[in-house]
Formats: C-alpha cells, sequence, structure tokens
C-alpha cells in the first residue's frame, strides 16, 4: 500500500509540475511544447489513479 501511495504521489507531482512549467516558463518560448506538455499533464491523472488502486481488495 505504501509503495502505490509513493507512486501515485510521484506521478501527481510530475503532473502539477509539468503544467505549472508549461504556463510560466515554456509558453514564452514555445505555445505549441506549453500545450503538449499540458496534454501529457492531463492524461497522467487517470493513470495515477489505476496505479493507486491496483489490486485493492474489495469486500463485497
Amino acid at each position: 500500500m505504501r509503495r502505490r501511495k509513493v507512486v501515485y504521489g510521484i506521478m501527481m507531482g510530475v503532473c502539477l509540475t509539468l503544467f505549472v512549467l508549461a504556463w510560466t516558463v515554456v509558453w514564452r518560448f514555445s505555445v505549441t511544447a506549453a500545450l503538449a506538455m499540458s496534454v501529457v499533464a492531463m492524461i497522467i491523472p487517470p493513470f495515477a489513479v489505476i496505479v493507486a488502486n491496483w489490486n485493492v481488495e474489495r469486500h463485497d
């Protein structure tokens, strides 16, 4: 469980970093690159949730 939380935190940290860098620094040089970084950052959260919930035992 701890490993999944760490991986989730890292993935979400990367996501946040991509958004912040894209729209504070990169957009000044290339709007296309900033948009590409934003698209990548938008794809990360669903995969982070999948990783966080991997092999969770469900008690019905």
